[in-house]
């Protein structure tokens, strides 16, 4: 087993806003991970050597969130051969949309998982990371299914209150 199964990498500390919720869902799934603040502008050289290093050490897959011009998973992507899985954030004069298509807009053989724009995004990314971790980690399943059955659960309740509401309303 690794020592980190994910890192999360962020084009800048103003950007962990948006990460917060990926990483209470790493924790809550029993994942390790890293989070580091790199830039693929202003930072290259780091950006790389993160990515060499954490790929040593058995890192299962890289999240890379960034705005703007996002090329954060891209540069990634062409560094290592785990999965990347790209968070787009907001900001910016297009408020995410450019940053949307700079992670997707990958040329062939060096793909990058692409998300929904901001906080939706980064929870899905790490959902993600659980599923591709579930399969050689039985414990990260078991946690990932008991997580779904409670979402499940919580929309079920929600129906009923609904329910009894517009009950009370016609009654």
């Amino acid at each position: 087993m690794s020592d980190v199964d994910v890192v999360i990498l962020m084009g800048s500390s103003s950007d962990w806003k948006h990460l917060e919720g990926a990483v209470g869902i790493l924790n809550e799934l029993g994942i390790t991970f890293r989070v580091h603040v790199s830039s693929a502008h202003r930072t290259p050289e780091k950006t790389v050597n993160l990515v060499r290093r954490y790929e040593a050490l058995g890192c299962r897959a890289f999240i890379c969130a960034a705005g703007m011009a996002a090329h954060l998973a891209g540069v990634v992507a062409a560094h290592t051969m785990r999965p990347v899985l790209g968070v787009p954030l907001p900001g910016g004069v297009m408020d995410g949309m450019d940053a949307l298509l700079a992670t997707v807009q990958m040329p062939a053989g060096i793909p990058v998982a692409t998300f929904a724009v901001g906080s939706a995004g980064a929870r899905n990314a790490a959902f993600f990371a659980a599923q591709l971790i579930s399969w050689q980690r039985p414990d990260v399943a078991e946690r990932l299914l008991k997580r779904r059955k409670e979402d499940a659960e919580r929309i079920e309740a929600a129906e009923r209150q609904v329910g009894a509401a517009i009950e009370g309303e016609i009654s």
